[in-house]
C-alpha cells in the first residue's frame, strides 16, 4: 500500500485521508497541534475560534457527504460541535491512528528521482527525514494574520491593546471598553456583534470600503441554500455581470443595503464593494450598539483619526484584516514555482502543478460561503486522480491554465463555480438528463455534498432523498414542486 503524507489534520486533510484511504492509499497525517480539527480545534496557538463562534454556514452545507451531524444540532453548530464532528468523522475511517499529532513539518523538498523529502520535528525536538511518492499540503490558508501598514499605530497605546481576529479569544478583555474594529470580514463583523452584545462601552467598525451584507438566515432558510447553487455556479459562467445584479438583489430583497441601518453606504458595483455574511452586525448598527466609519488615517498614541476627519479615543484596536498565505516548510524551488506575487498560490485548479506529480494542495483556496463541499470534491480528485480513476490533464494543458491566470489579483473563489470545477474534474458532476425528478433541486437547491454522490465513482443509494430533503427548504423551490 503506497503512503502518502498530508500536512494538517483539518477539514480538508482529514477529506484528503479519507479519500486517499478509498483508493487503497495509506495516508498519514502529520498535525503540528496537540488535536485534530484545524481551526475547529480551537487551539489558541493555531486557530481563530472565540468562545461563543458558531459556524456561519448551516450544518447541511458544514458537513461530508457520508456523515451528517447528529440529531438535535442546531442550524448553525458550535465550535465545540464541529470538532466533535470531525473527530467522529476520523473515527469512522479509521484515520485516528493515521495521525500524528504535536509533528510540525519544517521542510518539503524534491528529491533527485521524484520523490518528497518531508523533515518534521516532535515536540521533544526530534527531527526526522521522510520520503514519500505522494504529498498532500492541507496546512490551512487562514493561520497568518496580516495586519495593515496605518500612519502611527505602532504608538497606539489603549489600555486593551492591539489584536487580529485571530487572536481574539476573550471577549471580557473588552468589556465596559470602548473598542474599534478594523474590516468588514465575517470575523471582523460577528467579533464587532460579540463585543457590543457582551457589554463593551462603545463599538466602531472601519471600513476601507463597504461591503453588501447577508444575513445568514432568510424567512427561516439558510441564505446559502438560495445562493449556494448550480444555477449560481451557471450564471456567473455565463455572464459574471448579470449575476452580480442578481445577486445584488437578492441582498437588497433580503437584507437591505447598509446605508439602510445607518452602516456606510456601499459601491453600487457588488463586484467593487464586495460581499460578507452576519446575522447580528446590522440590526445592532440601526440600534447604535455599533457605529460605523470609513477607514482608519492616523493613530496617536490612543486616539484614531478617520478619514472623514473625525478622531475618537479607544481602549482596544482589533483588526480583520485578512491572512498571508503561509507555507514556511516550502523549499526554495516550491516556492519559485508555486507562489505567485508572495500572497497566492499559481496552481491548476488550485490543486496540482504542471512541474511537480506527486504533489497536491487541498483546501487552500478561498471562497464565500462553505468550504465543506468543494473541500470534499477537491478530496476526491486528489484521490481519483492518483490513483487512475480520472486522468490528469497534459503538462502542457496545465501550463496554458496557469499562463492564463497570471493577472489574477486574488485567490478568493465564487463558491459555486468552484465547488462545480472540483465535481467535473472528479467525474461526480450530476448529469441532469438522468435525474429528470431532480432537475430543479440539483439547479435551484443547495450545493450539498450529498448532491454529488448521484453519478460516477462512490454514488449513494441514498442521496436522491437527501438532495430532496435539502432543496425543499427552499420556499421557490417548493412552489416550483408544487406547480409541476
Amino acid at each position: 500500500m503506497t503512503k502518502v503524507a498530508i500536512i494538517g489534520a483539518g477539514p480538508a486533510g482529514l477529506a484528503a485521508a479519507r479519500w486517499l484511504k478509498n483508493e487503497g492509499f495509506e495516508p498519514v497525517l502529520y498535525e503540528q497541534g496537540n488535536s485534530l480539527g484545524g481551526q475547529w480545534s480551537a487551539d489558541p496557538r493555531y486557530s481563530g475560534i472565540w468562545p461563543s463562534m458558531r459556524t456561519n454556514t448551516c450544518r447541511e452545507m458544514t458537513a461530508f457527504s457520508d456523515l451528517g451531524h447528529e440529531a438535535g444540532t442546531p442550524l448553525y453548530p458550535s465550535h465545540q460541535t464541529m470538532l466533535s464532528y470531525l473527530t467522529h468523522y476520523a473515527e469512522r475511517f479509521g484515520l485516528l491512528s493515521q495521525i500524528r499529532l504535536c509533528t510540525r513539518v519544517t521542510k518539503l523538498a524534491r528529491h533527485c528521482n521524484g520523490s518528497w523529502t518531508l523533515r518534521h520535528v516532535s515536540d521533544g525536538g526530534v527531527e526526522c527525514d521522510e520520503a514519500y511518492h505522494y504529498v498532500v499540503i492541507a496546512s490551512g490558508r487562514f493561520n497568518k494574520p496580516m495586519l495593515p501598514e496605518i500612519p502611527g499605530l505602532s504608538t497606539f497605546s489603549g489600555s486593551s491593546g492591539i489584536a487580529h481576529t485571530f487572536h481574539y479569544k476573550n471577549p471580557d478583555r473588552y468589556r465596559g471598553r470602548r473598542v474599534l474594529i478594523a474590516g468588514c470580514s465575517v470575523s471582523a463583523l460577528e467579533i464587532a456583534s460579540d463585543c457590543a452584545m457582551m457589554g463593551a462601552a462603545r463599538v466602531i467598525t472601519a471600513t476601507r470600503r463597504q461591503r453588501y451584507i447577508m444575513q445568514k438566515i432568510v424567512a427561516g432558510v439558510p441564505v446559502e441554500h438560495f445562493v449556494q447553487t448550480r444555477h449560481a455556479a451557471i450564471a456567473q459562467e455565463t455572464s459574471s455581470q448579470i449575476a452580480a445584479a442578481d445577486l445584488k438583489s437578492f441582498i437588497l430583497e433580503t437584507s437591505g443595503s447598509p446605508e439602510m441601518f445607518g452602516a456606510l453606504k456601499p459601491s453600487h458595483d457588488l463586484a467593487r464593494a464586495g460581499v460578507t455574511q452576519c446575522q447580528h452586525y446590522l440590526p445592532l448598527v440601526a440600534e447604535g450598539r455599533i457605529c460605523a466609519k470609513p477607514w482608519i488615517t492616523a493613530v496617536d498614541g490612543h486616539t484614531i483619526t478617520f478619514a472623514d476627519g473625525t478622531s475618537e479615543d479607544f481602549d482596544g484596536l482589533i483588526f480583520g484584516t485578512g491572512f498571508e498565505l503561509d507555507l514556511p516548510f516550502l523549499s526554495d524551488e516550491l516556492r519559485q514555482r508555486v507562489v505567485a506575487n508572495g500572497h497566492q498560490l499559481d496552481l491548476y485548479n488550485c490543486t496540482f502543478h504542471p512541474d511537480f506529480s506527486g504533489l497536491a494542495f487541498a483546501g487552500l483556496f478561498q471562497v464565500g460561503g462553505p468550504y465543506l463541499p468543494p473541500i470534499e470534491l477537491q478530496a476526491r480528485w486528489i484521490a481519483y486522480a492518483w490513483s487512475g480513476a480520472r486522468q490528469l490533464p497534459s503538462k502542457q494543458v496545465m501550463q496554458a491554465s496557469l499562463a492564463k491566470n497570471t493577472a489574477q489579483v486574488t485567490d478568493k473563489h465564487h463558491m459555486p463555480s468552484l465547488t462545480m470545477l472540483f465535481a467535473r474534474e472528479a467525474g461526480v458532476e450530476p448529469d441532469l438528463e438522468q435525474w429528470p425528478e431532480l432537475r430543479e433541486a440539483l439547479l435551484h437547491g443547495p450545493l450539498t455534498p450529498q448532491s454529488f454522490r448521484l453519478d460516477g465513482r462512490d454514488s449513494l443509494v441514498e442521496a436522491s432523498c437527501r438532495v430532496l430533503q435539502a432543496a425543499f427548504r427552499v420556499p421557490s423551490w417548493q412552489s416550483i414542486h408544487r406547480g409541476a
